[in-house]
This record gives structure tokens, C-alpha cells and sequence, in this order.
């Protein structure tokens, strides 16, 4: 199983402290059935909870996914920050999903070699 983390993700992810452990647990979660919205176009939706609290208080991750061997962490917001997204950032990320699940492995070693992912849960 690949799990990845997009560079805008990691930005992110930093300033909200969140931990890659806590992401590879969310995709733990999921690969054993335990996802919180399928939001089609190989986009899901996955609540993480904050270091400390529960995944009620905590943050919304928004990934890019086949559901079996490729994850890729794509967009994130805390749940006391908005509720959800518009349906014009549902339309980006959801052309976004497309192209990273298309992707060869030579294609995706590109992107890391980049810095563009990160991989994670190795």
C-alpha cells in the first residue's frame, strides 16, 4: 500500500501540527471499510482527530484513492474552521484524484523526486 501526502497538503498538515502517524492511521482505518463519505470521482472524505481530542473537534482530509494500494492526501480543514467545501473545490479535487490515480510509477517518481509528495506509512 502507497500512502502520500500532496505538497500543499504538507503545508498544511505543518502549521495544523498535525502527525503523519495520525494520517496513517486514518488510512488504516479506511482500508479496512471505515470511511466517513465516498464523495465519488476516487475522492473520500476522512475525519483525523486533533493530537489530544477527538476526531469531533478535530480536522477533515480529503483524499485521492483506488480504496486498495494508492492514497494520496490532497486538501485538509479544521471541522470548527468550515463545513465542508464548495462545489468548485469538489470539481478541482476531484479532477486532481483523476490524475494522480492515473499516474505510472514513473510518473509518481517524478513528483517525489520534485518534492511535489511525500511518501508516508512506508
Amino acid at each position: 500500500m502507497s500512502v502520500f501526502k500532496t505538497k500543499v497538503f504538507a503545508h498544511w498538515q505543518a502549521k495544523e501540527g498535525l502527525t503523519d502517524q495520525s494520517l496513517c492511521a486514518a488510512v488504516d482505518e479506511m482500508s479496512r471499510g471505515l470511511i466517513d463519505a465516498v464523495l465519488g470521482g476516487g475522492l473520500v472524505k476522512k475525519r483525523v482527530p486533533r493530537l489530544g481530542e477527538g476526531k469531533r473537534s478535530g480536522f477533515r482530509t480529503l483524499l485521492a484513492t483506488n480504496t486498495h494500494d494508492r492514497w494520496f492526501f490532497v486538501y485538509g480543514f479544521a471541522k470548527n474552521a468550515r463545513d465542508n467545501i464548495d462545489q468548485r473545490e469538489m470539481q478541482a479535487l476531484k479532477r486532481l484524484a483523476s490524475v494522480l490515480l492515473e499516474m505510472d510509477e514513473k510518473a509518481t517518481a517524478k513528483l517525489l523526486n520534485n518534492q511535489e509528495l511525500k511518501e508516508i506509512c512506508q
